[in-house]
């Protein structure tokens, strides 16, 4: 594929997942895909549609509302890196702005490994106690 278009592959897939489009989500990836966030241990890695989907809904259900704030968007060959904020809302009045880095390599319309850096700092800082206790159970 083009770069433009594992561009656009990378803008569909940022549209599902801030939709939190379950079911479109998981066309994204195949069994082979990886994901994980870098502020967690190295072998903390979601593989398969499956996985990536329980890590993300085990954060992302239990906030109330979430913005994406895009502000840069490379792509280049099979890579397409994305600098952008969340703001993520609980419904006990919290808010917090997230800062990333999105790395994702694509193949045969795929994300086959995508790879986020963010502050963990950020997030526990604000983050509330209950939320916090409901991700550190992990997810199956």
């Amino acid at each position: 594929m083009s770069a433009e278009a594992n561009r656009k592959l990378v803008t569909d897939f940022w549209s599902a997942l801030y939709q939190r489009d379950w079911d479109r989500l998981g066309g994204f990836f195949t069994p082979e895909s990886q994901y994980t966030d870098m502020t967690t241990p190295a072998d903390e890695v979601a593989i398969g549609p499956e996985q990536i989907l329980a890590r993300l809904r085990l954060g992302l259900e239990r906030i109330s509302a979430y913005e994406h704030d895009l502000r840069l968007m490379v792509a280049e060959g099979e890579a397409v890196v994305t600098e952008h904020t969340e703001t993520w809302h609980w419904h006990t009045g919290e808010v917090v702005t997230l800062p990333f880095v999105s790395v994702q390599e694509l193949r045969d319309r795929s994300i086959m490994r995508w790879w986020d850096y963010w502050d963990l700092q950020t997030l526990m800082n604000g983050a509330p106690a209950w939320w916090i206790e409901h991700v550190a159970q992990g997810y199956s």
